[in-house]
């Protein structure tokens, strides 16, 4: 018998059936169509239709032991990549437990997109198993949110979520997916552009702003350039490099802008702000003109308000007009893209010597340079982070808790690449520094990924270590183990007339817990071991703790109290007695 021919109506139909697919397929093509190939998340009832198809996806699927990890291993990836982070949860506590990673992210302009699982959209408000109304609970901490409602939509809106997270000022972008969405089946048009009529992004400054800008920058005799993460964020290193050395200004960065400007160059007067140093808050206390560039002015920068750069002009270039004179008046705003406005400047601004402006900061950094007791017969954490720089030669990616390991790992490692510090600026979580070592390691696999930390930031997500044994990522965990909650008694001391309250708890024997992860394991209690000690910890080819028993009531100086002026720090007489 003969078969019966084939029509171009039967190849039409063929071709129809072959395109209709579920919504968990339409999200793994959609991911792949967007250049994903790495996600990190965890599994749950509401789920497994997505998870069915990424069995067979050529993606690589990262497990934590925790949604808070997850989603700190998301932000570190797209920090140290420059690539969206991708974090999946399932619905109710699952997508709840993304909120305080999403904040983190969303304070610090990381771009990140969030897949949620959701029950049955026939049962959403009537409090199913594991609902919760997770669009309503992460609006606040999301740049955009939104719930899929129809399996048509599914593609574009997740196109949307990815190019909503990577332009204008980053963040994270949360999409709710409900069960029946993913199973529902339609036809897919992965030709659809996208259309986001209320949404526009400035990229390319106002050319008579820059005009000024640049003319008062030529003008100015004491000048100080002040970069924050933006710079980073928009791949702009290089033009800020080229600015600042044309016009020879002097270059202080923001903690989450630490890498954009190599430290060893004479122009950099490194971090300022709170903990910043002294050279860098009183350059910008007597400036005359303060350059803002990707920099939103926030409270640990400024100190008291009304007393901010109080005889400089302000010159403001931002992604983000809603940061514009935000925090503090800006006389010469100039909104966009900080690569395409600074590669402009550039070309207007003139050479200009500053040889008093300079000498005046050369003054400052000879008199308060940072400083530590280097004779003390305990291991001191300023003196185990300038090893950590050494033996890497300032080339290693640092991340950190949140706290004193913090700010001496700003302090004391000198930057010199963009990527190269991951750290949580804006909301300041505890815990982030041991899950965004292993995101930034899977994103840069050749790279020595360290995690200096704090022995309570480390207490709160030390399970993670266990998701780096299991994919063999070579991250270095370095504790800086003070028995407290180190900053909390820092200020206890300083202004709560060392009452300690509750800022004390017993800690585990780390090495021993490193080593029942299956990581390795070791103990620092001597000045003298500290650089044999680092020395094997980067020799190591598998995960590897060191927990250093540190002065246990050293403090962080300068420090720059709550509602004082930048140039009123306290700690400077310690410093001076030091030398």
């Amino acid at each position: 018998m003969m078969s019966k021919p084939h029509s171009s109506a039967d190849s039409a139909a063929s071709t129809d059936q072959s395109s209709i697919k579920t919504g968990a397929q339409i999200i793994v093509d959609t991911l792949i169509e967007q250049g994903v190939d790495t996600i990190f998340g965890y599994p749950g009832g509401v789920v497994l239709p997505l998870f069915d198809r990424l069995y067979d996806a050529p993606i690589n699927f990262i497990i934590p032991r925790h949604e808070q990890g997850a989603c700190h291993m998301a932000d570190a990836y797209a920090r140290a990549s420059g690539k969206v982070g991708v974090v999946v949860a399932t619905s109710g506590p699952g997508a709840c437990n993304l909120v305080t990673g999403l904040a983190t992210a969303n304070m610090d302009s990381v771009p990140v997109v969030a897949l949620t699982g959701q029950v049955r959209t026939e049962l959403i408000g009537n409090d199913a198993f594991q609902e919760a109304d997770t669009t309503g609970v992460t609006r606040p901490v999301t740049k955009y949110n939104c719930i899929v409602k129809d399996v048509k939509e599914l593609a574009r809106l997740i196109k949307e979520a990815f190019y909503i997270a990577s332009t204008g000022r980053p963040g994270p972008v949360l999409i709710d997916l409900p069960v029946d969405i993913q199973v529902n089946k339609t036809s897919t048009d992965v030709s659809a552009k996208l259309e986001l009529p209320g949404y526009r992004v400035r990229t390319k400054g106002h050319a008579k702003q820059i005009s000024i800008a640049a003319e008062a920058i030529n003008k100015s005799k004491q000048p100080v350039l002040y970069v924050g993460g933006g710079v980073i964020s928009a791949n702009a290193s290089e033009e800020l490099r080229a600015l600042a050395q044309k016009a020879n200004l002097p270059v202080t960065t923001t903690l989450l802008g630490l890498g954009s400007y190599d430290q060893s160059r004479p122009e950099s007067l490194d971090m300022l702000g709170m903990h910043g140093t002294a050279y860098a808050n009183y350059a910008v206390q007597e400036c005359d003109l303060l350059i803002a560039v990707g920099a939103r002015f926030d409270d640990r920068v400024t100190g008291k308000l009304e007393t901010f750069a109080p005889n400089a002009k302000i010159i403001h270039i931002d992604i983000d007009p809603a940061s514009i004179s935000k925090n503090v008046h800006v006389d010469i705003p100039v909104v966009g893209d900080a690569k395409l406005i600074l590669a402009e400047l550039v070309k207007e601004v003139k050479p200009h010597p500053r040889k008093r402006w300079f000498s005046k900061i050369a003054e400052w950094k000879e008199k308060f340079p940072l400083r530590y007791d280097k004779d003390s017969s305990t291991v001191k954490p300023q003196y185990v982070i300038e090893e950590l720089c050494r033996q890497t030669k300032g080339r290693a990616i640092i991340t950190t808790g949140v706290g004193q390991n913090q700010m001496w790992a700003a302090q004391f490692y000198r930057f010199s690449i963009p990527r190269q510090l991951i750290s949580s600026g804006g909301l300041g979580t505890m815990g982030y520094g041991l899950p965004a070592a292993v995101g930034a390691q899977v994103a840069r696999p050749d790279a020595t990924v360290i995690d200096i930390d704090g022995d309570h930031s480390f207490n709160m997500t030390m399970t993670e270590l266990r998701t780096a044994v299991e994919h063999k990522l070579p991250i270095k965990v370095c504790i800086l183990n003070n028995g407290y909650m180190g900053m909390v008694r820092q200020w206890q001391e300083l202004f709560y007339n060392k009452r300690y309250s509750k800022s004390y708890l017993s800690n585990p024997d780390y090495a021993t817990v490193a080593r029942a992860l299956g990581a390795v394991g070791e103990t620092c209690e001597r000045p003298a071991d500290v650089p044999k000690v680092i020395k094997a910890m980067l020799a190591e080819k598998r995960p590897c703790v060191v927990d250093f028993r540190i002065e246990r009531e050293e403090n962080v100086w300068p420090m720059v109290a709550a509602g004082k002026s930048l140039n009123e720090m306290d700690g400077l007489d310690i410093l001076e007695r030091l030398i």
